[in-house]
């Protein structure tokens, strides 16, 4: 007989044993829901940052910044002149690097040469 028809059969204070080991599982499947449904939000969100002069790096580890891109791939300049395809998902952000719309704006009024 199995631990949970034992604690159903004998009544009383295994209820709130097999309540548990009812429970749990269900939470724990819940849990992994929750977070999976979460970081599917972030990546959505780092996927809609990318534009064209982020920097970048693949999940291979090529760091870049991006050339050109449209709604299933990306290129990416790893090099003066070496341009690379991925698929967009490989891409994100690099560590550390911020889209180009929230990097401050150099001064080139200087004139320095």
């Amino acid at each position: 007989m199995s631990p949970l028809a034992s604690a159903a059969a004998s009544g009383g204070s295994g209820d709130g044993f097999s309540m548990l080991l009812l429970l749990l599982p269900l939470l724990l499947i819940a849990f992994l829901f929750w977070s999976q449904r979460n970081r599917q939000k972030k990546f959505k969100e780092m996927q809609s940052d990318l534009q064209v002069g982020s920097r970048v790096m693949t999940t291979t580890g090529l760091y870049g910044t991006i050339a050109q891109m449209d709604d299933n791939t990306v290129q990416v300049e790893a090099a003066p002149g070496v341009v690379l395809q991925f698929d967009r998902r490989v891409v994100m952000q690099a560590p550390g690097a911020q889209p180009p719309h929230a990097q401050p704006e150099t001064d080139n009024t200087t004139g320095e040469q």
